[in-house]
């Protein structure tokens, strides 16, 4: 990435995957994308994190960033047709309103009450939306560091988002150190998000994983999917 538009660290997130069928999520997507699947399954990923130093990258490295806030977002995954990988968001939620800029773009933001705190041995998110409806309260256990694998990493790597605006599918590109995972247990969660987003109430017990997060995240510039841009995937999707 030559330039990203945005530097931030994403620290103590939880990552929280269902299971669901492949058009049930396919049918929330936008023409041009398609569900990606894990041996024939869809999945969906609520994740609650805290941004953490939020600044562009002409602020020098003396000034403070962005105060410290929480986001959470309800997450899929997918394809172009020409096979690049990335997420998909049904719904984010946080708790700055500077971030909701990137609804020109087409991204989900929604300005909510957004909540995390931590004891010895659990993290807890909570958070309602201001517009009311959907709403979550989440509470993981983390457990021992893990070597991921191979669907560890397709549920939590991945390095560029989509988003639908103008009629166009556009690419944010996301680059950052890999992620540190943890094992998780989920001790509670209550949400209406995925209700909220069209989907059925999930229907499994989640699979869960913790981070305490990744310090050097870039966010590039929006630009139009093209095939044109994908070059390259294979090679961005092995980091």
């Amino acid at each position: 990435m030559r330039m990203p538009v945005l530097r931030a660290g994403w620290s103590t997130q939880a990552f929280v995957h269902w299971p669901f069928r492949p058009d049930q999520v396919q049918a929330l997507l936008p023409e041009g994308l398609e569900v990606d699947t894990y041996e024939d399954t869809a999945w969906v990923s609520l994740t609650p994190f805290v941004m953490a130093d939020v600044r562009t990258p002409g602020l020098p490295a003396s000034a403070r960033g962005l105060p410290t806030f929480a986001e959470t977002n309800l997450r899929t995954y997918v394809r172009t047709p020409d096979g690049r990988d990335g997420l998909w968001f049904l719904s984010i939620e946080v708790g700055c309103p500077l971030m909701l800029a990137a609804r020109a773009f087409g991204a989900p933001y929604r300005l909510g009450r957004l909540r995390t705190s931590r004891d010895l041995t659990a993290v807890s998110y909570a958070g309602a939306r201001w517009s009311g409806g959907a709403s979550y309260r989440l509470v993981v256990r983390p457990g021992e560091p893990i070597r991921p694998a191979e669907r560890d990493v397709w549920l939590t790597s991945r390095w560029r988002a989509y988003t639908s605006r103008f009629g166009r599918i556009w690419e944010t590109p996301v680059e950052h150190e890999p992620w540190p995972l943890c094992e998780a247990t989920v001790d509670a969660v209550e949400e209406t998000l995925t209700t909220a987003a069209g989907l059925p109430a999930p229907g499994a017990e989640p699979l869960a994983h913790f981070s305490p997060g990744v310090r050097h995240v870039r966010l590039g510039r929006p630009r139009p999917c093209t095939a044109e841009a994908g070059r390259g995937g294979a090679r961005e999707r092995s980091r």
